[in-house]
């Protein structure tokens, strides 16, 4: 099973047959605004796509782009429900919504019923994030939401609360830097052990030497050595990510 075309399995050189439109929805009287993708020809199902700390950036764009012109209809969620002015101003943000894991899980839920809303009942579901994105597909994990799978891109492993045993539904992907400070291998080890102890169902892939950020073309730029684009690991891992998708939501 493929998308509609083999370009798509790449988003550095998919040339999008879709225009994003502006997406509003709620969390509990916070007003959020996404990014909706829909395909141009039939739906094989639905992605929400959680972005960086610094919320919704072109990378993050790109990849919810190739999701779409390869079927599923995506949707770029939104973190905060307010403007993020620079990377910098997005620790605080990051903070405070990280800061109850509750209040975090239930902002990633909303995003995910938003979408289920638009795709319709029987359509399959499946999240996706990177970096803090990463993260927030984790917790929907952890925390029981019933989708075919989460996928994460150099994502935090850390948790304010592990998964109980039985708790999580959804096939899980893991595309990890190897050489990322922000979840060096205790983070790793730890993380394995959570998720057999819940029965969870994970697929684990490192990349020698690469660091965190690896799927962001700019990530060099910032002038931060924890970050640092791969090319190769960005390849991969979205490869990765396809074969679980044809696996579980074939088209």
């Amino acid at each position: 099973m493929t998308p509609a075309s083999d370009t798509c399995r790449s988003p550095i050189s998919c040339r999008s047959k879709t225009l994003a439109e502006a997406f509003s929805y709620t969390d509990r009287g916070t007003a959020l605004s996404g990014l909706l993708f829909r395909p141009a020809g039939a739906v094989r199902g639905a992605i929400v796509v959680f972005p960086t700390i610094a919320n919704v950036t072109p990378h993050v764009e790109v990849k919810a782009q190739a999701l779409a012109d390869a079927g599923f209809i995506a949707l770029i969620a939104d973190f905060y429900g307010e403007p993020v002015a620079s990377f910098e101003a997005s620790r605080p943000l990051a903070e405070k919504l990280r800061g109850d894991v509750a209040h975090y899980r239930a902002r990633c839920h909303a995003a995910v019923a938003a979408l289920r809303d638009v795709a319709g009942a029987g359509v399959p579901m499946a999240a996706i994030g990177f970096c803090m994105g990463g993260q927030a597909v984790l917790e929907l994990a952890r925390d029981g939401a019933d989708l075919a799978l989460v996928a994460s891109f150099h994502g935090l492993l850390t948790t304010g609360k592990a998964a109980e045993p039985g708790a999580v539904k959804a096939r899980i992907l893991v595309c990890h830097g190897d050489a990322d400070p922000l979840a060096p291998r205790d983070h790793v080890r730890a993380f394995w052990e959570e998720m057999d102890a819940a029965g969870a169902n994970w697929h684990f892939h490192s990349y020698a030497g690469v660091k965190h950020g690896f799927t962001e073309p700019g990530a060099d730029k910032r002038g931060m050595a924890a970050l640092g684009y791969d090319a190769s690991a960005d390849r991969q891992s979205w490869a990765a990510l396809y074969s679980l998708l044809d696996e579980l939501i074939p088209a």
